[in-house]
């Protein structure tokens, strides 16, 4: 009990707590809310700990083959010495067309959404409610939103809408972020986006309209958010007042989540990405909702299907077998 309070206080006492404090002065912690402030911090700890012990063992391995390839440059003639460095020079020549090549059909892809992909907004207008790990791990989302949609065959046109104070610049701290073909406003999506403020639809848990389909008309908006459930239906609030529709992904009518169906951005976006390129809601959830937010009941259901799957193999090949002999 000691070591509870003790780490209780040292949360009340510490940088982090600080700031959302400053963030929201009328809003003081619960207990249980310091106790998943607490719990937040640890993972974010644990997190920089693993990236440390990664980048240390990406530093091994690379010293590691330099070591070999000194070694191997040691024990062979001069002719072959020769032959091992303009073969290396020739791999790495063809990564680096291949990887501009891929780059060139990824900003073709990009542009060719600009003109005529599925629009997606991010709202970014909810800095000041967060802290600054919660504003990172936002921005980290949004860099991995950005990563999906390029890889995408059929992309979307992604928005990025009141980029500005310590939002604006942790986004510009991103390696190449000004070459990200992309929409960056800094102002709000209502503002931007005034022209067609009838076909703007904020995707939030909270509505009561199930979006069935993507109609390419529409403005579909996410809200960006890592609220730590601090702040429950502030997205459908917001859209009221600003008298926009709203609707929640059909995620009930496919399978069942083991708590809320509150999401992360980046998994809101994925989803919808993938939709775009199936047309199949249910392929699109479970393909991207991780395995702990379902219920137990789904997790087994999806289990047995793979398992079916892989005996109905197993048998074609057997009677394969049988044909054969």
């Amino acid at each position: 009990m000691e070591a509870a309070q003790n780490d209780e206080n040292a949360i009340e006492d510490s940088p982090s707590t600080k700031l959302t404090s400053l963030a929201a002065p009328q809003q003081l912690l619960s207990k249980n809310a310091r106790k998943k402030l607490l719990k937040q911090q640890k993972y974010e700890a644990k997190k920089a700990e693993k990236k440390a012990q990664a980048k240390e063992q990406k530093k091994k391995e690379a010293e590691r083959k330099r070591k070999e390839w000194e070694e191997t440059l040691a024990s062979v003639t001069e002719e072959e010495r020769s032959k091992l460095i303009e073969s290396r020079k020739s791999l790495r020549m063809e990564r680096m067309e291949k990887r501009s090549d891929e780059r060139e059909k990824k900003a073709e892809r990009l542009n060719r959404a600009k003109q005529c992909g599925q629009n997606i907004v991010i709202d970014l207008e909810f800095s000041h409610l967060m802290t600054p790990a919660e504003i990172n791990s936002l921005v980290q989302q949004v860099m991995y939103c950005y990563a999906v949609n390029g890889r995408c065959t059929n992309p979307g046109h992604l928005w990025l809408t009141g980029c500005e104070g310590e939002m604006g610049s942790q986004l510009q701290r991103l390696p190449g972020f000004d070459k990200w073909i992309i929409e960056k406003e800094s102002r709000s999506y209502i503002e931007a986006l005034q022209d067609q403020k009838e076909n703007l639809v904020y995707l939030t848990a909270d509505s009561e309209t199930v979006l069935d389909e993507l109609d390419p008309r529409k403005i579909y908006i996410v809200g960006g958010l890592v609220d730590r459930n601090r702040w429950k239906g502030i997205t459908m609030k917001k859209a009221e007042e600003q008298g926009i529709q709203t609707a929640k992904l059909p995620i009930g009518n496919y399978l069942k989540m083991s708590s809320s169906q509150v999401l992360t951005v980046n998994q809101v976006i994925e989803i919808l990405l993938k939709f775009l390129e199936t047309r199949d809601w249910k392929a699109s959830f479970f393909q991207v909702i991780p395995q702990r937010k379902r219920c137990e009941a789904d997790s087994v259901g999806c289990q047995g299907e793979e398992e079916a799957e892989d005996n109905q193999e197993k048998d074609d090949v057997t009677n394969r077998k049988k044909q054969c002999i």
